[in-house]
């Protein structure tokens, strides 16, 4: 297997919005970043991951770019991006931007230029069909509800925007919309930038008939088989790698919904033709139902197990994984795959670090993962600022397919705000995150939960966080071991062992608030095996038992 130093980085996401506000606007801003870079360094990450800072009219919080070479005006100035890149990069940290190029702001000049004529030269810049009928040109439903086409009375004709109605697809069919990303890629190379992380890039390619989809108890077809992991996904990423990626040592990851086993390993494959690694969805999307991710459901361990382990297995040697339980899309890992009692919260918090941080892979840490920050817990629909969730709301309850107070139960439980309230940092007025009025809420249990407390208190999850990291960079077994799965079909614990040359380690996790009795290997039971971290100040205290959440690696 070949090292790499992305292979070996821990990877901090930052969402702006939500981080550090420095000018009491109410908004995150990058001075903001700037002023919590020690915090970072501190920590221990290597890479910070931020999600969009583009100029955007902010319809999906900046995933709607109308110029990809500006900054958003609430964020700061390019003078104030160049400033983050040089404070980084003497801390050590190198920083990724959030790349989005499978669709633009309608707002952006290529698609006002695009929606004035058919005869326009940015037009094929956008996928525009005609109409069938009077309706649609295809019966797919977007990712934030509704149709995935929108009717453009300028032209009499429709375009696709798999998300909001204000993020319009690009045509990657045509070589100009690839020129003018890749120029706008190695734009940023030169400026200085370490890598990118890219949204949905596993939806560039779609299939060009655009059949209906399938309706699956929803109102409107579904478009996945036609938009992910497409026909010429492969040659365009390899495109990409040519003409960009390849001329820098920087890191890729793509964010690819839909992805499989089999096609990661084209992905991320070992020999560099695409890209460094991808994010899977499979374990996130366990408990998913009719109405997709909306519903109350809890995971399955054994499902949770399943998936993990097989993406360890399988990529072995073949691809990179990357390790991540939460992120701007997803709810609060503690909420989720934890206990957020308070008497459970920190302890699980690190239990589920612990689980993540000793696989096979990249691990990405979202912001406030490292406090145990939780969901939101808002209770009025007028609390979230989120499109998907009020697009959904309305759409579900309007035609009468969830009740209201059900649809607000799977929000509290689902909504991507759960992750983009504004991060904890003290017990001061909005937590210290703005001295303004945040543009959403803080959560209550600040006082509580702050990155204050955290630093200060030798026992709490940051201080875990920051264990888990320095274990990773000592550590090759953690980095490059690998993996196997013990006891598959147990319903409350997750044990797995990493081997690499001469050592061997054990990983025994309880994901219950029940004691558990663990059936430890004899090569681990003899008293030769050291405890490398625990989540208790005794591990393993009764012989063989794991308290409520408890995490123990043990190492040979």
């Amino acid at each position: 297997m070949k090292k790499a130093w992305w292979k070996e980085s821990v990877v901090y996401q930052i969402y702006p919005k939500s981080f550090k506000d420095s000018n009491g606007d109410g908004v995150g801003d990058i001075q903001g970043i700037i002023s919590k870079l020690d915090y970072l360094k501190e920590l221990g990450v290597d890479v910070l991951w931020i999600s969009p800072m583009y100029a955007s009219p902010m319809d999906d919080n900046g995933y709607d770019i109308s110029d990809y070479r500006a900054i958003y005006e609430e964020y700061g100035t390019m003078e104030d991006f160049k400033a983050l890149l040089k404070e980084a990069h003497d801390r050590k940290i190198k920083i990724l931007m959030d790349l989005v190029v499978n669709h633009t702001s309608d707002e952006h000049a290529w698609f006002i230029e695009s929606r004035k004529s058919i005869e326009s030269p940015y037009r094929d810049y956008y996928i525009w069909k005609n109409g069938k009928q009077g309706k649609e040109p295809n019966n797919w439903g977007a990712c934030f509800g509704g149709s995935a086409w929108e009717y453009d009375k300028q032209t009499d004709m429709y375009y696709l925007h798999c998300f909001s109605k204000k993020q319009p697809d690009l045509n990657w069919e045509n070589p100009r919309v690839r020129t003018e990303v890749f120029d706008m890629m190695n734009w940023w190379c030169e400026i200085g930038i370490d890598g990118f992380r890219m949204d949905v890039i596993s939806m560039i390619s779609k299939v060009q008939t655009y059949p209906d989809g399938e309706v699956n108890g929803g109102l409107y077809g579904n478009s996945s088989p036609f938009v992910m992991n497409g026909p010429r996904v492969h040659e365009f990423l390899q495109e990409m790698n040519r003409e960009v990626l390849s001329r820098y040592d920087i890191m890729t990851v793509g964010e690819a919904a839909g992805v499989t086993v089999e096609e990661a390993k084209k992905y991320a494959n070992e020999d560099d033709s695409e890209l460094n690694m991808v994010f899977q969805f499979e374990h996130v999307s366990i408990g998913d139902g009719r109405f997709g991710k909306w519903t109350t459901k809890r995971f399955d361990l054994v499902e949770l197990k399943r998936i993990l382990s097989k993406w360890q297995t399988e990529l072995k040697g073949k691809a990179w994984n990357s390790l991540y339980l939460g992120n701007h899309d997803q709810p609060r890992s503690v909420s989720r795959f934890g206990d957020d009692r308070p008497e459970y919260r920190e302890v699980s918090a690190k239990m589920l670090a612990t689980c993540i941080h000793m696989m096979q892979g990249t691990p990405y840490i979202y912001q406030g993962e490292e406090l145990g920050m939780t969901n939101a817990g808002f209770e009025q629909l007028t609390d979230y600022r989120d499109i998907e969730t009020l697009n959904i709301y309305q759409e579900l309850t309007e035609a009468k397919l969830i009740s209201s107070e059900e649809m607000m139960q799977c929000i509290k439980a689902r909504s991507r705000d759960n992750a983009r309230t504004p991060v904890q940092w003290d017990d001061g007025a909005n937590a210290g995150f703005t001295t303004g009025n945040p543009w959403i809420a803080v959560i209550d249990n600040y006082k509580e939960i702050n990155a204050a407390d955290q630093v200060a208190r030798a026992d709490s999850v940051y201080h875990y966080y920051q264990k888990l990291i320095q274990l990773r960079k000592e550590n090759e077994i953690i980095v490059y071991g690998t993996y196997e799965l013990l006891n598959p079909e147990d319903t409350n614990t997750f044990m797995y062992t990493r081997t690499y040359e001469k050592e061997k380690l054990l990983v025994l996790l309880n994901f219950t608030e029940k004691e558990q009795l663990v059936s430890i290997p004899e090569e681990f039971s003899t008293g030769k095996a050291s405890c490398m971290i625990s989540n208790y100040e005794n591990p393993l205290q009764k012989e063989n038992i794991l308290r409520a959440y408890e995490a123990v690696v043990l190492k040979l």
